[in-house]
């Protein structure tokens, strides 16, 4: 099954977003389901963050009231480096060839993550753009979200803007604290105009990283395990460190290598770099900073 259609690359164009189906085989997303459920089944073992990355972070995040009865993990940092299924899903899938037709034909990795919804939880994302936490030269940028599991209406499915991506990059810092979040009154304009990005396990939502989204509680008894690989177009060069940091961050997945390097216009704040396992600690600031 090749990549993606005319009609479709206009379409994530047009409105910023774009929902494919069948992005991995079947037997590659039972293995990615899997991993995972061994890493949940480690995380009872845990009462806090444990892991390491390559910056000294904790690569496995719990939700505050995880407990063996209930585990609430809720990220992972960087499973390219610790899993076979999730390496070779953001390295060399459908998915690495659609994010191709949309900024390739030269395409480097940047990071990647989990972000897992369990039931019983309470993770909310707050509204933000993905941009201003990862800055490049360029804004040729895809977050690529794999669904693991069915992503419905119920259990926190990402609410994204149409159209967003053409528009302002808004700050996530408020009152000199990074917030990781924009501004609360935006936040509502947002859910007002937002639409529900849902998808059987499989599928695979493209998102420009100037997207504005965020997400919801999951209020079901089924979990939502998303697989987020982010990518960019190879002339685009970090200009702020990795909040993701892996060995592969820089690998050239479609294309080639060509040494230069492309501008675009823009003005915003440099990111604050997360001093644990997730940026959900930064959101949380915003709360108090309301």
């Amino acid at each position: 099954m090749g990549g993606l259609t005319q009609t479709q690359i206009d379409s994530f164009w047009n409105n910023g977003y774009l929902m494919v189906a069948d992005a991995v085989s079947k037997e590659h997303l039972q293995a990615m389901r899997d991993d995972f459920a061994v890493w949940v089944e480690e995380s009872k073992s845990h009462q806090q963050a444990y892991g390491d990355t390559l910056d000294g972070r904790a690569r496995f995040d719990l939700e505050s009231g995880h407990s063996s009865e209930r585990p609430a993990l809720r990220r992972v940092n960087a499973p390219v480096e610790v899993s076979d299924s999730y390496y070779k899903a953001s390295m060399d899938s459908r998915m690495t060839d659609c994010v191709a037709d949309l900024i390739g034909p030269n395409v480097k990795f940047h990071h990647a993550k989990i972000n897992s919804k369990l039931p019983g939880g309470n993770t909310v994302v707050k509204w933000h753009q993905d941009f201003p936490f990862t800055p490049h030269s360029n804004d040729d940028l895809i977050t690529a979200l794999l669904l693991i599991d069915d992503v419905t209406e119920e259990n926190g499915p990402l609410q994204v803007v149409p159209g967003s991506h053409r528009g302002e990059i808004y700050s996530l810092w408020h009152d000199g604290v990074f917030t990781g979040a924009i501004d609360n009154e935006v936040a509502q304009q947002c859910e007002e105009n937002s639409v529900l990005c849902t998808g059987k396990a499989g599928s695979v939502c493209l998102m420009h990283t100037r997207m504005l989204h965020g997400s919801g509680i999951n209020k079901s008894a089924n979990p939502r395990t998303i697989h987020i690989s982010v990518f960019s177009a190879e002339d685009a060069v970090a200009c702020s460190p990795n909040p993701v940091p892996s060995q592969f961050q820089g690998l050239v997945v479609r294309g080639e290598t060509t040494g230069r390097i492309r501008t675009s216009d823009f003005n915003m704040y440099m990111p604050e770099l997360p001093e644990k396992a997730s940026f959900f600690t930064q959101q949380e600031h915003h709360d108090d900073n309301a």
